[in-house]
């Protein structure tokens, strides 16, 4: 490929992850509408699994992509994950129920796991190989993650409050459609040329304990107690298919996630500090909006724009992070800087008060979106050139996955150390009851509730701690030439 296409590819996975993002973010801004049209009686029962249906079945697929990502090169998983994305967006427009709309809302997860992953892979062949394009993975990470943040709910919200809701979805379309036909003129990317074997069992068993511990933090304190029978079931479920995953990996001729990549420290760092990421990015963001919502009575659609500052700190650090990298400023430095001011930024959130100057947690969001704006895309980097170029979208979706694992245990066990402080101190009531309270029992609720959320960042502030010792920890990889004869370049596409 030439510079000037590899430049035009490199902006097609901009406006790939761009739009992979925002659609993450979008609907949550339009719930309202979708149920009044679509199930107004039983819709809001329903509206978790909405949300919870693409989070699910975008993770499941990640492992898969990865190696699917090997076995046939990035450029055909990478057009099959724009496909199945744009025709659950057009499903999604089209549906008539709720069940409908959920079922659809997966379909789009799918492929939209894809896009958050296999476009990555995409850009480190655009840059020149793994590693080779790292400064510009941090600055990408960041401005993608903070507009999409910011887009997404306002977009959202424009289109829910003119009656347009469907166009949420039908958005995708036009775009999507050019990023396919024009990815699928251009890209010329490197094939495998040895054959190999796709371990679907090992995929499946990854799917499964991905779902079951997905499950465990959507379902446990909420839908059903820790102690019932539904969720000790599905937590012993979930162990079970995670020794059946990993003994799968250790005996499979080609496994889904080769537990060699574990033996590299870089790898396993890079994994961990991401899964903890995952974990303190949804604890702050989840129980920030629960503190304005139930303690500060911000309306939901209002809340959400407390996360603006948190998005600007995400772009602007991502502007700036790579020319620092590419000035000389160390990689390893701008990791442990990532992490240490994201620490202090959720260490901040602990010394939230029931009536706290609400622009204290702007400050706290905005230093927040500063640490980790320096951790997007670098990590990712980090790890494709740590990898061996044959397992390079395994690593690159491996990474993604572990992210999302990290924010699915993090909620599930953020909110049982929320729901048990805060039982702790008002027996016999619950955390979502504090919204209807009044008079002197809500003060006190209120106050309780705080001080569980305390807690809360507290654990939060001290697993971000640890992400800062593994970051001193990590040793940064150094590139080395791969053997030309494990890769091929694709032909030249026909001219129409």
């Amino acid at each position: 490929m030439t510079e000037r296409q590899k430049k035009i590819g490199m902006l097609l996975c901009v406006f790939t992850i761009v739009m992979a993002v925002i659609d993450n973010n979008i609907v949550s801004a339009a719930v309202v509408p979708i149920v009044r049209e679509l199930d107004p009686v039983h819709g809001v029962d329903r509206l978790p699994w909405l949300v919870s249906a693409f989070a699910l079945a975008a993770t499941a697929m990640l492992p898969l992509y990865g190696k699917l990502c090997d076995v046939f090169g990035p450029k055909l998983v990478y057009l099959g994950a724009i496909a199945t994305f744009l025709a659950g967006s057009a499903l999604c427009g089209a549906a008539q129920s709720m069940g409908q709309l959920i079922a659809f809302r997966a379909l789009q997860g799918a492929g939209a796991g894809g896009l958050m992953s296999v476009t990555m892979v995409v850009l480190a062949h655009l840059a020149g190989g793994p590693g080779s394009g790292s400064a510009r993975g941090g600055n990408f990470g960041g401005v993608v993650a903070g507009a999409g943040m910011a887009l997404g709910p306002f977009l959202g919200g424009i289109l829910a409050d003119h009656g347009q809701w469907r166009w949420i979805f039908y958005l995708n379309l036009p775009i999507g459609l050019l990023i396919l036909i024009v990815s699928a003129r251009l890209l010329r990317l490197p094939k495998s040329e040895r054959t190999h074997r796709i371990d679907f069992l090992g995929a499946g068993l990854a799917a499964a304990f991905a779902v079951g511990l997905l499950l465990i933090s959507e379902w446990a304190g909420k839908e059903y107690a820790w102690d019932s029978p539904t969720i000790l079931g599905l937590v012993v479920a979930t162990l079970a298919l995670l020794g059946a995953f990993l003994w799968r990996q250790a005996v499979a001729a080609e496994p889904i996630l080769p537990l060699s990549l574990f033996r590299n420290a870089t790898i396993s760092l890079g994994f961990a500090i991401q899964g903890l990421m995952g974990l303190t990015m949804m604890g702050s963001m989840v129980y920030v909006m629960v503190y304005l919502q139930v303690v500060r009575g911000v309306p939901a659609a209002q809340a959400g724009l407390y996360l603006i500052p948190m998005a600007a700190g995400l772009t602007v650090v991502g502007m700036v992070a790579g020319k620092l990298s590419e000035s000389g400023v160390s990689r390893k430095g701008l990791l442990v800087s990532g992490t240490a001011i994201g620490t202090l930024a959720i260490g901040s959130l602990t010394f939230v008060g029931a009536d706290t100057n609400l622009w204290y947690v702007r400050g706290s969001l905005f230093v927040l979106g500063i640490g980790f704006g320096q951790l997007l895309g670098l990590l990712i980097a980090v790890v494709q050139q740590a990898a061996p170029r044959t397992q390079l979208g395994v690593a690159t979706t491996a990474i993604r996955f572990f992210q999302n694992l990290g924010g699915a245990l993090g909620a599930a066990v953020l909110g049982t150390i929320l729901s048990r402080a805060f039982t702790a101190r008002m027996p016999g009531m619950s955390t979502s009851a504090v919204a209807t309270m009044t008079g002197d029992v809500r003060t006190a609720a209120v106050n309780a509730l705080v001080h569980s959320m305390d807690l809360v960042f507290m654990v939060a502030t001290g697993a971000m701690a640890v992400s800062v010792v593994l970051a001193l920890m990590l040793r940064m990889p150094v590139a080395t030439p791969e053997p030309a004869a494990q890769t091929t370049l694709a032909p030249e596409p026909a001219k129409a």
